[in-house]
């Protein structure tokens, strides 16, 4: 891969959308988002600062979204919820130092209910019921229910945002997480594609083990929730 690529991780869902996921863009030529029942990102590629008019037509009243890096000027339709700051991640080598002890399978439709039960539990907000469109996700199932999940979110033509990292809390501290992350990293490898993920810069633990599993910092970078009001 060419190293200037790696400018597209400053805009990730920009070039998801016009990329790999194009088929769920709805927008303009300068500002997109994902079909709401697909995820709630949107993404914007102008020095136009008043950008967030053009996607008003494609935002329903009360829907929220989120931006990632830069958030640009309101229009008074528009509230600024929250802000949470994050980290990029990326892992330019396929995991080795890892034991599989569960039984990984990948969620099928008949599943997709519980998956995205599971992960709203844990992360709620950032899944949507088409969310499982976006990529594979993998699971370990205990007792006859799903109790762990990894998966693909934000694609583009060389990198693979591994997301939707959830255990139930009953099942922590067995290495599920761990194990699924390297799964998801190491099937993207084998495809020729680059894995990367963001993650709250406030959660320590889970930073921890994804440097322990390969993945280095990038860069900082912020995801902005906004709402449209009318």
């Amino acid at each position: 891969m060419l190293p200037q690529n790696y400018f597209k991780l400053d805009n990730p869902a920009w070039y998801a959308l016009t990329e790999k996921h194009h088929q769920f863009a709805i927008g303009t030529n300068a500002i997109k988002k994902y079909q709401r029942y697909v995820a709630p990102w949107l993404a914007y590629h102008s020095s136009n600062s008043n950008i967030l008019t053009e996607i008003d037509p494609f935002v329903a009243t009360g829907e929220s979204c989120y931006v990632f890096d830069v958030l640009p000027a309101l229009p008074e339709n528009y509230i600024h919820e929250t802000t949470v700051h994050c980290l990029q991640m990326i892992c330019e080598q396929p995991i080795s130092n890892h034991q599989q002890t569960a039984a990984i399978k990948k969620i099928e439709d008949a599943s997709a209910e519980e998956l995205e039960a599971l992960i709203n539990l844990v992360q709620p907000g950032y899944y949507s019921p088409g969310t499982k469109l976006m990529g594979e996700y993998y699971g370990i199932w205990q007792d006859g229910k799903l109790v762990a999940a990894a998966g693909e979110r934000i694609c583009m033509a060389e990198f693979t945002e591994v997301s939707g990292v959830v255990t139930h809390p009953d099942y922590t501290g067995k290495k599920y997480a761990q194990q699924l992350v390297t799964h998801v990293t190491n099937k993207n490898f084998e495809a020729g594609l680059i894995p990367y993920l963001h993650v709250a810069e406030s959660n320590e633990r889970a930073i921890r083990l994804y440097e322990y599993l390969g993945f280095s910092i990038r860069r900082k970078i912020d995801v902005y929730k906004i709402k449209k009001l009318y």
